[in-house]
């Protein structure tokens, strides 16, 4: 019997796809029944949370993603997840909102890369938003490290755009350029933390760099506590390596 997993997604919805093929693609089976049962909301409808947050223009989020973690919740989902980084700005208002676990993406990744790369700064590849609400700061800030950023925002944010888009090929050379300042920059490590990215990442050399995927730290919690052997928590998740 398989605990079932919750899905909040539509943010967007190719990653949301990505996000249970990876999750098929990781769970020990060999039949139908031995799967994780899913129950997704591939909600495209969300308020833009680079409106809200960077802009400064967009309707507040916070109201739908509760919404559809108690929908979720209320279905049968036993833990939940949101494959998106910059949603987790919303996180404590999600959590706060329903009885069941929420695995917490950034702290998962945060730990993930912990336990990998003990020494040195870490790279993010993200959406700007996430460097202004400072969610991978305060999780890697927490464990004593230190986070690099791409320096040209504006530039970061048009590879997310572009992928949404379905231009891979303008993003690439983008991702490249941001992963080879961050190795300049003497980090050994970089996270891929846009969903977005997820999407291009099996093609990212990462040049010196090693590149940790949020979404595939996401997934392992995901696979974890679904198949009962680790538990999870409002605070993250205790995922052992």
């Amino acid at each position: 019997m398989r605990n079932v997993i919750g899905i909040l997604g539509g943010m967007g919805p190719e990653a949301t796809i990505l996000m249970m093929s990876r999750l098929v693609a990781a769970t020990p089976a060999s039949d139908d029944s031995d799967h994780i049962p899913m129950l997704v909301d591939n909600n495209t409808q969300v308020p833009s949370r680079i409106a809200h947050l960077i802009d400064g223009t967009g309707q507040d989020p916070t109201p739908v993603l509760v919404g559809m973690a108690q929908k979720l919740a209320s279905s049968g989902a036993d833990v939940l997840a949101m494959p998106c980084n910059t949603a987790h700005s919303y996180y404590p208002a999600v959590a706060g909102a329903v009885q069941v676990p929420v695995l917490n993406m950034v702290e998962l990744t945060a730990q993930a890369v912990a336990r990998a790369h003990p020494e040195g700064p870490v790279g993010i590849l993200a959406s700007p938003a996430v460097e202004i609400t400072g969610i991978f700061a305060k999780a890697f800030a927490a464990l004593g490290r230190d986070i690099v950023y791409p320096a040209d925002r504006d530039r970061v944010l048009s590879a997310i755009r572009a992928i949404k888009a379905g231009r891979i090929d303008t993003a690439l050379p983008i991702l490249e350029e941001a992963a080879d300042e961050i190795a300049t920059s003497g980090a050994p490590v970089a996270v891929v933390g846009c969903s977005e990215f997820s999407i291009v990442a099996p093609q990212l050399t990462g040049g010196p760099l090693a590149l940790i995927d949020s979404l595939d730290v996401l997934v392992d919690a995901c696979v974890a506590y679904a198949t009962g052997s680790v538990a999870a928590s409002n605070q993250g998740a205790k995922l052992a390596k």
